[in-house]
């Protein structure tokens, strides 16, 4: 068994693109809109390409009446992220710092055996950088 497809909400698919694409320096695997301005919008580490992680508006196939409820969440910063595995976590935060990425954490030793940083998307959601110390 192998992971294909995870999940982000976002608030705006274009700023989320710009940022995992251009700033965390992700690939496009899929960027589509289908029935009903549904866009389908997929993006994935260039050494993981069966890894599709989409960028989705909250929106169908979420049961409307769970829109409002995940919206304020999403802009509260209270759902999940992702953590990304790198050579350098100091090298990674100093080149999302750069290009205007939004600082949570800066890279600090973690007493499970990491060093990491994290930083939020356009939308709120945590994305970390870690490495084995």
């Amino acid at each position: 068994m192998k992971l294909s497809h995870t999940f982000l909400f976002v608030h705006d698919q274009d700023a989320a693109l710009k940022f995992y694409r251009d700033v965390i320096g992700l690939e496009v695997r899929t960027d589509q809109t289908i029935e009903n301005d549904y866009r389908w919008l997929t993006v994935g580490p260039a050494d993981q390409p069966g890894v599709e992680i989409g960028l989705a508006r909250v929106g169908p196939p979420v049961p409307p009446t769970d829109f409002e409820v995940l919206e304020a969440l999403l802009a509260k910063g209270s759902l999940q992220g992702l953590i990304f595995v790198v050579e350098d976590v100091d090298a990674k935060f100093e080149q999302v710092r750069a290009a205007g990425g939004e600082v949570l954490q800066e890279p600090v030793d973690q007493y499970y055996g990491v060093r990491d940083c994290a930083f939020r998307d356009p939308s709120g959601n945590s994305i970390r950088f870690s490495s084995q110390r």
